[in-house]
């Protein structure tokens, strides 16, 4: 008979507790706590506590640290890729030029008239882009946005410092100069 109780038990059958489950003590036989015990587990508890505080603290720093570098990134990379959007269409300019030197040259009314449609379609894609050009004829000359190439003397009714005539225009995105406008300045 002894063989087959053997048998039936199961390993929490055995007296000690399976994994996870606490020890109960037999009823009546409640282990006494002592006032020593008790402050310990208050210490611990409260250790605990503070140590939990503490690491929820970090979690937020580098929760917040974390975000803040993400907006950094996503900020670097938009500013990079309008730079680069910005130096692709300023290698454009010297074609907007020569479409202009075409207008200037031009006899035939038909020919005028279709250069001066890619010269609108070139206007309307830096306007896209946000890129006006610095024209700066009779204005007075700024050394951030001008480059002098020449400079004359005044005529009858010129001020001295304005810019007299332009070479080449210059293109400017967001306040930022893309090129220089190559201006005539009046000494």
């Amino acid at each position: 008979m002894k063989k087959k109780e053997e048998q039936e038990m199961t390993p929490t059958d055995s007296g000690a507790p399976a994994c996870g489950e606490a020890q109960i003590p037999p009823e009546g036989e409640a282990e006494p706590q002592t006032a020593g015990s008790q402050e310990e587990l208050l210490a611990e508890i409260e250790a605990l506590k503070q140590e939990s505080a503490d690491l929820k603290r970090k979690w937020y720093a580098v929760t917040a640290e974390y975000e803040n570098y993400r907006r950094r990134t996503a900020g670097d990379s938009a500013k990079r890729y309008a730079e680069g959007r910005a130096d692709v269409v300023s290698k454009l300019f010297p074609i907007g030029d020569n479409l202009e030197r075409a207008i200037a040259s031009c006899t035939d009314d038909a020919t005028r008239r279709g250069i001066e449609l890619v010269t609108a379609a070139f206007a309307k894609i830096l306007e896209s882009e946000h890129i006006s050009v610095i024209d700066p004829a009779g204005q007075p000359f700024d050394a951030e946005k001008h480059e002098a190439i020449c400079v004359v003397d005044p005529e009858e009714g010129e001020e001295s410092g304005t810019v007299k005539r332009v070479y080449q225009k210059g293109y400017e995105q967001g306040g930022k100069v893309l090129r220089f406008a190559q201006v005539v300045v009046v000494r």
